[in-house]
C-alpha cells in the first residue's frame, strides 16, 4: 500500500513497520523542538489504513513505539479499543521496551522474535539465515531508494524491498528517516511517491 504497509487480503491482515510512536514527544522532553504534526500524521495514517481495509488482524513487524512510556501511548491505545473487532499483534523490535503490562492494557499480543504466517516468517530486523522453504518478511532498515533524474538532480524515497527470501518494509512513522539500499539486479523494488506505489 501507498501507506507504507503491506496487506494480505486472503488473511485479512495487514502488516506495518516501524512505526514509532511517541518518538516526536520523546524528542520535545530532551528539550529538541520537534513538530507536535507528525504525531498526528502517523496515527491518521493507521486510522486510514484500519478504516480502508478492515482488517480482522494487524501485525506490527517491531518498534511500534519508540521508547519509554510518554503520552503518545495513550493515543495508540485509543485508536486500538476504537478498532476492537480487529486483534494487535506486535513482533518486538528493539525500541519495543515498553513493560507487557503496558501491551496487555492494549491488548497486544507481543511474540519476542518472529511469527510465521504460513510460509512467511515475520521479524522486526532481517533474518541473517532463513530457513530453506520460508520467505523472511521484516523492517528495522527503513529502506530507502535514490532516484537520479537527466540533470542529475536526486531524491531518495521510502520503498519496499524485495529479494529472493527476504523482503523488507518501508518504515510507516513519519520521522524515522531512510537508509539507501543498494538493490541487486533480479531485487524487485516498490517505490512509494505522491500516495502511489510504483515498481522501478
Amino acid at each position: 500500500m501507498a501507506h507504507k504497509a503491506i496487506w494480505l487480503p486472503q488473511r485479512k491482515t495487514v502488516l506495518i513497520s516501524d512505526l514509532h510512536f511517541g518518538k516526536i514527544n520523546h524528542f520535545r522532553k530532551s528539550g529538541i523542538p520537534v513538530p507536535q504534526k507528525a504525531n498526528e500524521k502517523n496515527t491518521e495514517g493507521l486510522i486510514d489504513i484500519l478504516n480502508l481495509y478492515k482488517p480482522e488482524k494487524t501485525i506490527f513487524l517491531g518498534d511500534l513505539f519508540h521508547s519509554h512510556y510518554n503520552d503518545e501511548w495513550e493515543v495508540t491505545g485509543q485508536v486500538i479499543r476504537h478498532f476492537s473487532s480487529c486483534q494487535f499483534e506486535l513482533v518486538r523490535g528493539n525500541h519495543d521496551i515498553m513493560s507487557q503490562r503496558q501491551y496487555e492494557r492494549h491488548k497486544i499480543i507481543v511474540h519476542e522474535l518472529s511469527l510465521s504466517i504460513g510460509n512467511i516468517l515475520l521479524t522486526h530486523e532481517p533474518m541473517e539465515e532463513i530457513p530453506t522453504g520460508t520467505y523472511n518478511l521484516a523492517g528495522h532498515l527503513h529502506p530507502g531508494i535514490r532516484l537520479v533524474g537527466k540533470a542529475r538532480q536526486s531524491i531518495t524515497l521510502p520503498c519496499f524491498y524485495f529479494g529472493q527470501q527476504q523482503g523488507i518494509l518501508p518504515a510507516f512513522g513519519s520521522f524515522t528517516g531512510l537508509a539507501r539500499i543498494h538493490p541487486k539486479k533480479e531485487d524487485r523494488i516498490f517505490v512509494i511517491v505522491e500516495n502511489k506505489v510504483q515498481q522501478l
